[in-house]
C-alpha cells in the first residue's frame, strides 16, 4: 500500500475525497471512489498489517512462544468477556481498552471489539453474507417499531449483484422469500450429519429450510483471488485471500488507480464544518506515534469508522449550532444502537454415521433462515432469528472432559467421537432509543479523545426470541434421533454479537434520523455515512453485505451529485 502523506492535488493536504476507516465500508468507498477519478485519502487509526510478518495461521501451536495460550499481557489490556476470543494467533487484531476506553453502566455489560489496523475487522470478521429482504426494509412500518426504512430491496438489489460479483460468496440458491438469492460461487459441501438434518428439517418442518452458510470465502479462483483450501483458522489472516478483506480485495483495486493514498496511524479527533457553506471542509487528526494534530481537506468525506467509533466522531464535532454532535438536529445521534442476540438454540449427539469422517477444517456452516413471523404471526414475540452452527465428529480434545488416564486412555482418543450437531441463533434486536452511546465527560483514550459511555440492554422481545429459539432448535435435533439434548443457555451481551448498528440511522424525515436513503446527512451534504451506523433496523442476518452495497451506492450518488455541483 502507498503510504505516502500526501499527494499532489493543488493544495498541501487536500484531497478530492476522504474516507475514515479502512475496515468493509472504508475499503469499499476508497474502491468507488478512486476508481471514478476522486484522488482519495483514506485515514485509518491503527497500523498497517503485512501479511507476510503478522499472518500466522500456519504456525502450529508447538512452535508458537506460549502454545497457543495468549500472553498475560493480551489479558492485562483486555475486558473479561473478550478473553475467549484472542488467542496468541490473533491477539495482536484486537484494539488495547486500556488505550482505547469505554464506559458501561453497572448493570448494562456491552463488549465493544475492535481492530484498528489497516483492513480493520474485515481481517478477522466471519464472512456470512446475507441479502436482506422486504421482509426486513418493510418491518419496522408494519409493526409500528421506530422508523421506516426509506429504501426497498429493488433500491439495493443491483448493489447486492455488484459487491457479490467482486467479493466471492459462495452459496445455495434456495428461492425463499425472505433470504434473496444472490449471485453465487460453487457452494461448500454439507457433511453427512447436517445433510440427515436438512433432510429431516424439509420432512417435518415445512416452514423451516437447513442450508449451507453463504460466506465470502472462495470456492473457485476468482479476479485474481485463489480458491479456498480450508485450513480452517481464518481468524489469523488469510495468506491466500481466500476470504475477502479489505486489505486484500477492495484497496488494493483502489491502489491500482494511482488515487490512493493510505494514512495508517492516523486518529480522528473530529471534522471541520463551515457554518456558511453548510458543509464539512476536513478532518482534524492525531497522529498515533508522534502526537502531532494535523488537518485534511476535501470536497467530501465518507465517515465508515464503525457504529460507535462514527457517532463518537461526529459528537466530537459538536459546534454552536449541532451543541450535540455535527449532523445531529434531529438528536438521534448515537441512539438506537443494536446488535445481534446470541447464545440461545440447542445441541446433540446425531448416533450413526461411525464410518465417515470430515476431512479440512471447512470454514463454513449451516444456515437456518428465519422462519417466525414470516407467514403466520408469533403471540409472544415480532421478527425473528435464524441459526448457524453444524455438525462434526468429536476430536481428541474431547479427553479435557472424560475420565481417564495412562495408555490406553490415549489411545482411545485416536478415534474420533460421536458426529455432533449444534443450533446456534441470531435473533433481531429491535430499535430503542435508550440503547445508546454518549460521550463520557470523565475519561479520554490515550490520545485525549473523550471515550465513549455505551448504554444498552436486551428487551422483552429479544428475550421471548431467546426462549423460542431453545425450543426450535431443540425439537428439530429431537425429530433428527438425537442424544443428549443440550439447551443453549447463555446469552450474549450486547456488542458480543460484533454487530453494532443504528446510531445514525437513515430515514424521511430529517427530524427523526440522521442520514437520508443515499447515506447522506440531511444536515451536511458532502457528509456520507455508510459504516452500521446508517441501519434503521437491525434483522438476524449477518450486516456486513448490506453495509459494502449502501457504500457502493452512496459512492455512486455522491460522485453523480459533485459532477452536478450539488456537493
Amino acid at each position: 500500500m502507498n503510504m505516502t502523506t500526501n499527494i499532489q492535488t493543488g493544495n498541501t493536504n487536500t484531497y478530492d475525497a476522504i474516507v475514515i476507516g479502512s475496515g468493509i465500508t472504508g475499503g469499499w468507498a476508497a474502491k468507488e471512489l478512486t476508481e471514478k477519478g476522486l484522488q482519495t485519502l483514506v485515514l485509518e487509526a491503527g497500523q498497517t498489517i503485512v501479511p507476510e510478518r503478522d499472518y500466522v495461521e500456519h504456525v502450529p501451536v508447538w512452535q508458537m512462544k506460549f502454545r497457543g495460550m495468549r500472553d498475560r499481557k493480551y489479558d492485562d489490556v483486555h475486558r473479561e468477556r473478550q478473553k475467549h476470543i484472542g488467542d496468541e494467533w490473533n491477539a495482536k487484531f484486537f484494539v488495547d481498552d486500556l488505550e482505547n476506553p469505554y464506559t458501561t453502566p453497572p448493570d448494562q455489560p456491552y463488549l465493544f471489539l475492535r481492530g484498528r489496523h489497516v483492513g480493520g475487522r474485515s481481517v478477522m470478521w466471519g464472512r456470512q453474507s446475507y441479502r436482506w429482504s422486504d421482509i426486513d426494509f418493510e418491518g419496522n412500518l408494519k409493526d409500528g417499531v421506530a422508523v421506516d426504512w426509506p429504501i426497498r430491496y429493488k433500491d439495493i438489489e443491483p448493489w447486492y449483484d455488484y459487491v457479490e460479483d467482486f467479493i466471492g460468496v459462495s452459496g445455495q440458491a434456495e428461492n425463499l422469500p425472505q433470504l434473496p438469492d444472490g449471485k453465487f460461487l460453487p457452494p461448500m459441501e454439507l457433511n453427512c450429519a447436517e445433510i440427515h438434518m436438512r433432510d429431516v428439517i424439509a420432512q417435518k418442518f415445512p416452514d423451516r429450510r437447513l442450508t449451507i452458510g453463504r460466506t465470502a470465502i472462495l470456492t473457485k479462483d476468482h479476479r485474481g483471488r485463489t480458491a479456498c483450501h480450508q485450513c480452517g483458522p481464518c481468524a489469523r489472516g488469510c495468506i491466500t485471500r481466500s476470504y475477502f478483506s479489505s486489505l486484500h480485495s477492495t484497496l488494493p483495486a483502489a491502489e491500482a488507480t494511482g488515487k490512493l493514498t493510505m494514512r495508517p496511524f492516523s486518529v480522528v479527533h473530529s471534522l471541520i464544518f463551515d457554518t456558511k457553506t453548510r458543509r464539512v471542509t476536513g478532518v482534524r487528526v492525531i497522529d498515533a506515534q508522534t502526537r502531532q494534530t494535523i488537518e485534511f481537506h476535501a470536497k467530501v468525506v465518507f465517515l465508515c469508522a464503525s457504529t460507535l467509533e462514527s457517532a463518537r466522531i461526529l459528537m466530537n464535532s459538536k459546534t454552536p449550532e449541532f451543541s450535540n454532535g455535527l449532523a445531529n438536529s434531529s438528536g438521534q445521534l448515537g441512539r438506537n444502537l443494536m446488535d445481534h442476540m446470541m447464545g440461545s438454540g440447542a445441541s446433540g449427539i446425531i448416533p450413526g454415521h461411525e464410518d465417515r469422517v470430515q476431512l479440512g477444517n471447512r470454514p463454513n456452516g449451516i444456515y437456518v433462515p428465519r422462519f417466525r413471523n414470516i407467514k403466520d404471526k408469533h403471540p409472544k414475540f415480532i421478527r425473528g432469528y435464524g441459526f448457524q452452527g453444524g455438525g462434526g465428529r468429536d476430536d481428541w480434545g474431547r479427553g479435557s472432559e472424560m475420565p481417564g488416564f495412562g495408555a490406553d486412555f490415549k489411545h482411545s482418543l485416536r478415534q474420533p467421537g460421536p458426529w455432533r450437531f449444534s443450533f446456534a441463533s441470531f435473533a433481531e434486536c429491535l430499535s430503542h432509543p435508550d440503547n445508546r452511546m454518549e460521550l463520557d465527560k470523565t475519561k479520554v483514550d490515550a490520545w485525549g479523545i473523550p471515550a465513549m459511555r455505551i448504554s444498552a440492554k436486551w428487551r422483552s422481545n429479544e428475550w421471548e426470541t431467546f426462549k423460542d429459539a431453545q425450543v426450535t432448535a431443540a425439537e428439530m435435533l429431537e425429530a433428527a434421533g438425537a442424544k443428549e439434548i443440550t439447551l443453549r443457555n447463555s446469552p450474549s451481551a450486547p456488542g458480543e454479537g460484533i454487530h453494532e448498528m443504528g446510531s445514525a440511522r437513515m430515514g424521511h424525515d430529517p427530524k427523526t434520523s440522521v442520514l437520508n436513503r443515499w447515506n447522506q446527512a440531511h444536515d451536511v451534504k458532502n457528509l456520507f455515512v455508510t459504516d452500521g451506523s446508517f441501519m434503521v433496523s437491525s434483522g438476524c442476518q449477518n450486516p456486513s453485505l448490506t453495509y459494502m452495497a449502501m457504500t457502493a451506492r452512496a459512492c455512486d450518488y455522491a460522485v453523480k451529485q459533485m459532477k452536478l455541483g450539488e456537493i
